[in-house]
């Protein structure tokens, strides 16, 4: 039985893939090296910041020690904020589906966004007190494809339970829905031995099968507690 529900953020609530690729190669071209569209969703959409700074320069040739990348993630994140106050774009349903979702389950956000971005746009969405646990970029041992974000996130939800006096069985991984729009994501919270929904907003709907996931939707209207219910009635691992 489905007992959790996890959001990724960018490309699941927010559409801002674009955005992160524009800003990674406005960043990186200002130290001389080059991100293009279609690298940046083959090879490195997926990584937080950091990841995805490490892996280009390092497929660059070029070698980065942590202070250099926390200076590159600080420049991105300064320019992300310059562009959110100029309006940033909401996937349909958004606010309702989130709103839904909490109402029938505890709901966490795994990230790789930094945790100022996530706060800034559930407060946009009118839903920050609606989620239970943010993990993000800062709080991630390791990034996607690894599954550590997601059993971060198992951890952050037990502690919100048991916080609020919830009772029954301890949340186990089996019991967690994950929304994921990326193939590293979906990798991630397979890896974590999580459910995991894929949505059609940044790839095909067979790139996500092909990665395990065990339904695929098209739009964030379809995810409803009823179809949960009815996409995974049990328990189906024992």
């Amino acid at each position: 039985m489905i007992s959790a529900v996890i959001f990724d953020f960018n490309g699941v609530l927010v559409d801002d893939e674009s955005v992160h690729f524009d800003l990674f190669r406005e960043v990186l071209e200002q130290e001389g090296v080059t991100l293009t569209d279609r690298d940046y969703h083959e090879r490195y959409l997926g990584y937080d910041d950091a990841g995805c700074f490490e892996h280009v320069l390092h497929d660059a040739g070029r070698t980065a020690d942590p202070a250099y990348i926390a200076g590159l993630i600080a420049r991105k994140g300064a320019r992300y904020a310059e562009v959110a106050e100029q309006g940033l774009r909401f996937f349909p349903h958004a606010a309702e589906t989130l709103k839904a979702m909490a109402d029938a389950f505890p709901v966490a956000i795994c990230s790789g966004a930094l945790r100022s971005e996530i706060v800034y746009v559930l407060n946009r969405l009118g839903v920050r007190d609606r989620v239970s646990a943010i993990i993000a970029a800062e709080d991630a041992h390791k990034c996607k494809p690894d599954p550590a974000g997601y059993l971060q996130s198992l951890d952050a939800l037990r502690e919100h339970l048991a916080a609020s006096g919830a009772k029954g069985p301890v949340l186990e991984a089996r019991n967690c829905l994950v929304l994921e729009d990326s193939l590293a994501g979906i990798v991630s919270a397979k890896g974590a031995g999580m459910w995991a929904v894929g949505i059609t907003q940044t790839y095909q709907a067979h790139q996500l099968r092909q990665s395990g996931a065990d339904a695929v939707i098209d739009g964030l209207a379809t995810l409803t507690p009823a179809w949960i219910k009815e996409t995974f009635p049990d328990d189906r691992r024992g």
